[in-house]
């Protein structure tokens, strides 16, 4: 069954209606403690969620752990669940990842289905098949591809969130917007995140989606041109696991998206340098993040382990570290290889550009 994607209005209704379409004997809801406070309430009184069981795991990437999965998959087994059971995921993209991971491994795979909250989670995480949990350290170490039964996005949803968060998912549209098309980029530019206006927003969000959806229809397991959508995340995901390893001793992580606008950065850089991508755009970019973003702080210092980091990335082969680049807005190359020497100028430039 192919993943349908809709865009909301009704909420209720159109639960219940994809609820009627994923025949099930118990229904599971997975939320995170920020969730469970702040959306649950507002459906859990629905007449299609009635005797749902109510999973809630701990917020914050940090929980999208091992020890939170095999907590999910305890609290299936104790509550019954069949292979013709179906896990709603309402949450951001932890909630997705994960409870889609737990959904798809036990009892060989459930029907499931994403409610992202964040936006973040409606334009990136939910959309894809990408389920998973971090492992040793490393980002999404552990997954599969799985696509959720039905995904429903409603912007309702999102004036539950800080500021913070509204910007970082919309860090990942500025990136759908790279590599989609000029006009598309250029509305993302123009939009004042820091006071957004939701309907703008919703519009926005839904050409967001059609180009993530488009790529992933066109290459379902990342073997080429869905690389692109990594555009600005081998940078970003080191950056984000360096500030997973600086939380250990109290300083808070960054956000996905926050990583993934600072990744945009030096892959940019890499893009004019190595595919002569347009300066004028570059910069006009970069203005925008750091004005919306603010800047990751690191040093000389933290290259050796930033380095290291992208080694582990997944998208690369042998000890070669591979980036997504761009020659224009839409003009894509993926598999590029780039010398730990470019990475050390790139990230110059993040410094001091």
């Amino acid at each position: 069954m192919e993943q349908r994607v809709i865009i909301s209005h009704h909420f209720e209704t159109e639960l219940a209606t994809v609820l009627t379409e994923c025949e099930h004997d118990r229904l599971f809801v997975i939320t995170d403690e920020t969730t469970c406070r702040e959306c649950w309430p507002l459906i859990k009184d629905y007449f299609c969620l009635r005797g749902a069981k109510l999973i809630t795991i701990p917020s914050t990437d940090s929980n999208k752990s091992l020890d939170s999965l095999v907590n999910v998959w305890k609290e299936l087994q104790s509550g019954g669940a069949t292979r013709h059971s179906c896990v709603i995921n309402l949450g951001g993209g932890m909630v997705t990842d994960l409870g889609g991971f737990a959904a798809s491994t036990f009892k060989r795979g459930l029907n499931f289905i994403n409610v992202p909250t964040t936006l973040l989670a409606m334009v990136d995480a939910s959309v894809g098949g990408k389920t998973g949990i971090n492992f040793g350290g490393l980002k999404n170490e552990i997954g599969v591809f799985n696509d959720a039964n039905f995904v429903i996005l409603n912007t309702y949803f999102l004036k539950t969130l800080d500021n913070e968060n509204i910007r970082s998912g919309y860090a990942e549209m500025i990136k759908h917007g790279l590599i989609s098309d000029v006009r598309q980029w250029a509305d993302l530019m123009d939009f004042d995140i820091a006071n957004p206006d939701f309907d703008k927003l919703a519009a926005l969000l839904d050409k967001s989606v059609r180009v993530k959806e488009r790529i992933v229809k066109e290459d379902p397991h990342e073997k080429g041109i869905r690389k692109a959508l990594n555009f600005g995340h081998t940078f970003g995901h080191a950056f984000e696991s360096l500030s997973l390893s600086r939380a250990k001793e109290g300083t808070a992580p960054i956000l996905h998206g926050f990583a993934v606008a600072y990744g945009t950065i030096p892959e940019l850089y890499l893009s004019a340098v190595k595919q002569g991508f347009p300066h004028e755009r570059m910069y006009q970019t970069i203005s925008y993040i750091r004005e919306n973003y603010g800047q990751y702080s690191i040093t000389c210092d933290d290259y050796p382990t930033i380095i290291e980091l992208m080694h582990h990335d997944k998208k690369n082969t042998g000890n070669e570290i591979n980036v997504t680049l761009l020659s224009n807005i839409g003009e894509i190359h993926i598999d590029q290889t780039v010398t730990e020497e470019e990475v050390k100028e790139a990230l110059d430039f993040y410094r001091e550009g």
